[in-house]
């Protein structure tokens, strides 16, 4: 099996092409930093991103129609009263609308703008569409079509965005064994991508880390075709595969 097999890529975008546990971090200091103020220490970054985690998917297994930025603002009051920290609703509002501030990793745009030249590229998005517009002017490249949980009304790991997508791919002739399902995220992307029969590609960027960060644990791991540390590294194999012919 060749990337070149497919002509169509469809990619999770945060935590994949945006680095969202730096934003997420970056955002949650106000809070962390009155944690440390109190308690001579804050949180590690990786016990910031499960605790993320954990609220964050419960909002979205609990409240699927919720906008992202509305749920990212309950993601963080609850963070708050479980840190016993005391918040206002403006302060949550504010980090509900983070989303734009947080930064694309340093390869993505270069490989999406190479990428393009090969594929159609098609988003698969846990946030909503105002949201994503902010990330899409960093990743610098027009998607062929963009697929939300806003569009949606349920989050990934939901059955629901994979069944969405690929009745939207059919209406433009792209088929399941056209595409290659793109993601960090083995429990939002790779376990439903297995259920649903599409060939995967593991951008794995915590490859230098431990656990699974503001991602939750997917259980039994799934599988996938491709493994790679970077879109970088994707890249490179592609191009590999041009040169051999």
């Amino acid at each position: 099996m060749k990337l070149s097999d497919f002509s169509a890529l469809t990619f999770d975008c945060y935590g994949t092409l945006i680095d969202w546990e730096s934003g997420m971090v970056a955002g949650l200091r106000p809070l962390t930093d009155r944690i440390a103020a109190r308690d001579g220490v804050a949180p590690d970054r990786n016990a910031i991103l499960e605790a993320h985690a954990r609220q964050e998917s419960t909002h979205q297994r609990q409240t699927p129609a919720k906008v992202y930025s509305d749920l990212l603002a309950c993601v963080y009051r609850r963070l708050a009263e479980e840190w016993n920290v005391a918040v206002s609703w403006d302060e949550a509002l504010t980090y509900g609308a983070s989303v734009e501030h947080w930064p694309a990793f340093p390869d993505s745009a270069e490989a999406l703008a190479y990428l393009k030249q090969h594929f159609r590229l098609v988003i698969l998005s846990n946030v909503d569409n105002a949201s994503f517009a902010h990330s899409n002017a960093k990743l610098g490249v027009d998607f062929d079509a963009i697929y939300t949980a806003e569009d949606v009304g349920s989050y990934k790991p939901d059955a629901a965005n994979f069944d969405y997508m690929m009745v939207q791919l059919e209406s433009l002739g792209i088929g399941k064994s056209d595409i290659l399902h793109t993601a960090e995220s083995m429990f939002h992307d790779h376990a439903p991508a297995n259920r649903h029969g599409l060939k995967n590609c593991w951008i794995y960027r915590r490859h230098a880390d431990e656990g699974f960060g503001a991602t939750m644990h997917p259980g039994d791991m799934p599988s996938y075709d491709f493994r790679f540390n970077s879109m970088a590294d994707m890249v490179a194999a592609h191009k590999a595969e041009m040169a051999a012919g």
